[in-house]
């Protein structure tokens, strides 16, 4: 196998680079930069060339547009101190500036927030001072300089390619300054676009590309050829058959055998497209498809276009392997997942660690390597088994040299010069299994420690791994225990040798670790290709009999001494049965371990990237993002298939990396194209359809796709109206969702049945810093519709997931502020989680709250009008779904919007927020918060509009009103405002806490609230068409000692009053308890 060999100054994209190197800050700040440049990216190409070459500008300018971006946010933008820097010497100065750059270390910093953390392909900018301005990063002392990280270390050292000299001659001779990096964009994706584009990436195939430039051009012909072969084949008929009698539906079925199918033509390249709306099993569809591949051998690339997607399918396809797995993990060294440990957060998924790239190879690596892998461990137990009293002899030997050796040197002991070393196995028998297991078994022992869930270390790893973990915790209590048997013995233990009884278990458990390990994860890693299935059954009876060996030993009791040497020399009598069956059981395991290979067929690795290699060009499935699988050009051997899940949202020149890729017959996307595309930053580029996928364009073209026609996530209420708008009712319910079982009723109410638009009047639209939109009353109506959730879930005991959505960032910033004291982990009885509508696609939640923030009164609903975002948005729900939005808004203007408020209209499913005594108040206090108090305090509002008493309100109280901050009292006073307007008064005992004695004294009110401040009122009198009629009139909310003033104000108005007058507001009605105005 030959290793990838890179030209020491070669630079991948470089065009790309150098382009964006010449910028200067005017271009990069010029919005039309390449306005003229960017054509539209037709439906149809004439040849490769003017596909591959219709994309290029588009790149370029959206490159542009998310460079402009960044500097937007400049001030937040991740830095670091560069402590020092020197020019690479292995590269031609004065040609290409590398520099080997050393950074400041995170620990040391006060405060890491926002400290840099480099990437390879990051760009940065290199500055002298941290940039709080554009202007910052040119200045005539320190011209603007951009560098491309191309290499990073552990020991904060990176290797960067500068736009030109980081210090100019005169710099150079004077003292340097601090000089920082400063973060800007990622440009290894558009890096590796362009590459896909100008044909840079190895092993290019451009059969499939070839097929999708023209209408119908890469739908599959009847090859009669590949008929009569398919016919013939067992592995397919065999996959066939158990496809038909599977869970699957008809439509979902139907995708699959077609898919199988026309992997079977090895004669023409096709592409074939599997439509997937929101609920219909398009993963399940996906994992049984990747499935059968598998059992058929066909080597297959799936990748999507981010890692979370990929993650999904991944984890679907191990669920379906896992449960037909005979013999413990054998089968998983065929599947293969690679990509950034972090950014995938492998950590957090522990049934992905026996597939995931990396992990496999450190295993591998310490499996094969000759001092302590696999080829020593076999060999040793076969030794040790064979003639133990020999390696017991050998034992007392070394010892006896180095007691020698010891004396000699005056009791230090250097211990050098020995060739055997069983008697330092014995003695530091942990610290050879530790280091033998170190990888695989750090991972999975810190990622359980530090995971917060509550489910049981058993609950969460995989059965092979609480095997280990099992022996692991068996070793290391006799450890313990022996130990403790040991305290008060001095240095006994040291001076004495072990017994032969002692060396046996000790040595037996040493070796059988190691073995053990070794054992296990070659047949989970090792591609069956190089292990053969008669070797792994041999392998797992090794495993029973060295669980017995260690069993029968430990069970030796001291009476026992002296006859184990007999087991293991000659024949015991029938009256010692259990070291009769040791000894069988050792003849046993001694005769399966001599059957087994002592070396596997792979190649002779150097080091982990010739494993790496090994590991994908075996494998029969690989997982990984679209960007990633350029990475498999440089190593890969010929795939057969390619799967692109979630392929609608990949932007079309993206998905020319992996189809590229050689060897690849056929491509099968899956996505559904009424869901979001991919975002494109650049408004010139989103014109030009640079955002377009490739799914959604040969749609568009007619070509053929598989429906999957049956959803099985949303209750029927819920599917209802996006099925008849979206997908022209094409989409059956499921039985699961039409069952009486799915029906849950989580809020009394029918405001909260299973479908609802809730109508939230008065709410105020604003922008924040970061001129994204947010609507804080909309926001308080969702944080109170989670309190009630809470609150019905802790008093029922059952466990609810709830997910808020909404369109704008700032929304989902306000709302997730407000409801942050919830639990976010799905695990938990209750959990929320708020995201916008991009970032759910693809998710789902027992109950949806959708939060539109829009209300204005020209009916502007921006991007809300795009189909594809509202379709994500309203397809998210299992059990219910809540809509908050704003009626007048909403159906001002034709949009899809007024389609779903007069459809909910309909079907009776229109509420206002109002009718939910709870949500009133919360709006009302929203209101209060966003001083928008006189909306509030309005007699037509949601507090006062059905009231028996009319309410007035002294600008000296809604000046008061205005400062009242804390929540809980401004829900206190709003609440007393309610109960007054409707007739309740409180006893005298509570009331008046000031004496007066003024003309005001018999009119005048006091109410206290949360002990500070006092509502102060009386009634008056509103003359209305002849009419007199009592009012309430609010004068003010204030401290107690401030009460005096207002008392003395309200003795000169009163005295104006007339004795008629002042009669009229003394006279009291009563109905009940209740105190109601007079007319």
């Amino acid at each position: 196998m030959e290793k990838t060999v890179m030209k020491k100054n070669f630079v991948r994209g470089r065009n790309l680079i150098d382009l964006v190197f010449s910028w200067s800050i005017n271009d990069i700040l010029n919005e039309d930069l390449y306005k003229k440049q960017v054509r539209q990216i037709p439906q149809t190409f004439s040849s490769i060339s003017e596909y591959m070459n219709s994309f290029l500008y588009p790149l370029i300018e959206e490159t542009h547009a998310d460079l402009l971006s960044s500097m937007s946010t400049l001030p937040l933008a991740p830095s670091r101190v560069i402590l020092s820097f020197i020019q690479a010497k292995e590269y031609e100065p004065h040609k290409d500036y590398f520099y080997h750059v050393i950074f400041e270390s995170v620990r040391e910093l006060e405060n890491n927030n926002g400290a840099y953390e480099p990437m390879v392909g990051d760009l940065i900018v290199l500055t002298d001072v941290r940039p709080k301005y554009i202007e910052d990063l040119d200045r005539p002392n320190r011209p603007f300089l951009v560098a491309l990280v191309q290499r990073v270390r552990e020991d904060n050292t990176l290797t960067i390619l500068a736009s030109k000299p980081i210090l100019s001659e005169e710099q150079e001779n004077k003292k340097m300054k601090n000089l920082y990096a400063v973060f800007m964009i990622n440009m290894t994706t558009n890096i590796r676009i362009w590459r896909a584009l100008n044909f840079e990436l190895e092993g290019e195939n451009i059969d499939i590309i070839g097929k999708v430039l023209q209408p119908n051009s890469a739908e599959a012909k009847i090859c009669t050829t590949c008929i009569s072969e398919r016919s013939c084949s067992t592995a397919y008929a065999d996959t066939r058959s158990i496809i038909c009698f599977s869970d699957l539906n008809d439509s979902q079925k139907d995708a699959v055998l077609n898919c199988l199918e026309t992997r079977e033509c090895k004669h023409q390249n096709t592409v074939k497209l599997i439509w997937g709306p929101p609920g219909t099993g398009k993963t399940t569809t996906v994992g049984v498809l990747l499935f059968s591949l598998l059992r058929m051998k066909c080597r297959t690339l799936t990748c999507a276009p981010t890692n979370i997607a990929v993650l999904e399918v991944t984890q679907r396809l191990l669920k379906n392997v896992t449960e037909s797995l005979e013999y413990d993990t054998y089968g998983l060294g065929d599947i293969v997942l690679f990509g950034n440990r972090e950014r995938m957060k492998i950590d957090d998924h522990y049934d992905l660690l026996d597939v995931f790239l990396d992990n496999r190879v450190s295993i591998l690596y310490e499996c094969l390597v000759p001092s302590t892998g696999w080829k020593d461990s076999l060999l040793s137990m076969i030794s040790f088994l064979k003639d133990p009293k020999r390696e017991y002899r050998l034992y007392l030997k070394t010892r006896r040299v180095v007691e020698n050796e010891e004396e000699e040197n005056d009791g230090i002991s250097e211990n050098k010069g020995i060739n055997v070393n069983q008697g330092k196995e014995i003695d530091d028998q942990s610290s050879k299994d530790k280091k033998s297991k170190k990888n695989l078994k750090k991972v999975i022992i810190q990622t359980l420690n530090e995971n917060k869930n509550k489910k049981t270390q058993k609950e969460m790893r995989p059965l092979w791994k609480e095997k280990k973990l099992e022996h692991e915790e068996i070793e290391s209590g006799d450890n313990s225990s022996q130990d403790k048997e040991n305290e008060g013995q001095g240095t006994d233990e040291c001076d004495n040798p072990l017994t032969f009884e002692e060396f046996l278990q000790k040595r037996f458990n040493c070796i059988s670790k190691r073995l053990s390990y070794c054992i296990e994860n070659l047949y989970t890693h090792l591609p069956t290709s190089f292990i053969s299935l008669v070797v792994v059954k041999k392998m797992i009876k090794a495993l029973d009999f060295l669980k017995s060996l260690e069993t029968l030993l430990c069970a030796v009791s001291v009476t026992d001494k002296g006859l184990l040497e007999k087991v293991f020399s000659e024949n015991v009598g029938t009256g010692l049965r259990h070291l009769t069956e040791l000894s069988i059981v050792r003849n046993e395991c001694l005769r399966v371990l001599i059957s087994l290979p002592q070396k596997f067929p792979v190649p002779d690795f150097e080091d982990e990237y010739d494993i790496k290699e090994f590991c994908l060009q075996y494998s029969c499935l690989i997982f990984c993002t679209v960007s990633s699988s350029a990475k498999l050009h440089e190593v890969m051997a010929d795939l057969e298939l390619l799967v692109i899940d979630e392929a609608a949202q990949l932007k079309e020149c993206e998905s020319t990396i992996p189809l590229q890729l050689p060897g690849i017959h056929h491509a099968i996307l899956v996505g559904d194209e009424r869901q979001l595309p991919a975002m494109v930053k650049s408004k010139i580029s989103e014109e030009a359809e640079f955002g377009r996928s490739l799914f959604e364009r040969l749609v568009l073209l007619g070509h053929k796709k598989h429906l999957l026609n049956v959803q099985h996530r949303m209750h029927p209420s819920i599917s209802l109206f996006p099925n008849k708008m979206f997908y022209e009712n094409q989409i059956l319910d499921g039985h699961n969702v039409k069952g009486g079982s799915y029906e849950r009723n989580f809020l009394q109410g029918k405001m909260y049945g299973f479908y609802s638009f809730i109508n939230v009047p008065h709410g105020k639209e604003e922008f924040n810093n970061s001129h994204s939109l947010k609507n804080m009353v909309e926001a308080a109506v969702a944080s109170e519709i989670v309190s009630s959730l809470f609150k019905e879930s802790v008093r029922t005991k059952k466990k609810v997931r709830v997910g808020i959505i909404s369109p704008y960032k700032a929304q989902v910033l306000a709302i997730g502020e407000k409801v942050k004291n919830y639990s976010a982990d799905p695990n938990d009885d209750f959990s929320i989680c708020v995201r916008s509508i991009d970032g759910f696609q693809g998710g789902e939640e027992d109950v949806i709250i959708i939060s539109t923030v829009r209300c204005n009164q020209n009916g502007i609903v921006g991007f809300l009008k795009n189909h594809q975002r509202t379709n994500v948005a309203l397809t998210r729900a299992r059990h219910c779904l809540w809509i908050l939005g704003n009626e007048a808004t909403l159906t001002k203007r034709c949009t899809i919007w007024k389609e779903l408020v007069i459809d909910a209209k309909k079907r009776r499913c229109f509420y206002n927020a109002n009718e939910d005594k709870g949500l009133a108040q919360a709006i009302a206090v929203a209101l209060v918060e966003c001083d928008q108090m006189h909306i509030l305090f309005n007699m037509d509002s949601s507090l006062f509009g059905k009231a028996r008493w009319r309410v007035s309100f002294s600008n000296d109280f809604l000046k008061s009103m205005s400062r009242v901050k804390d929540a809980e009292t401004c829900k206190e006073v709003l609440t007393l405002l309610e109960n007054l307007a409707n007739g309740w008064r409180q006893s005298l005992k509570k009331k008046n806490l000031y004496v007066h004695h003024g003309t005001s004294s018999e009119l005048l009110e006091q109410y206290e609230v949360k002990g500070l401040l006092h509502l102060v009122w009386t009634v008056d009198i509103l003359k209305e068409n002849s009419y007199y009629i009592q009012i309430l009139k609010f004068w003010d909310i204030l401290p107690l000692d401030e009460i005096p003033k207002l008392a003395n104000h309200l003795d000169v108005l009163f005295e104006n009053y007339y004795v008629k007058k002042m009669n009229r507001c003394k006279y009291k009605c009563l109905d009940g308890c209740l105190v109601v105005p007079m007319q």
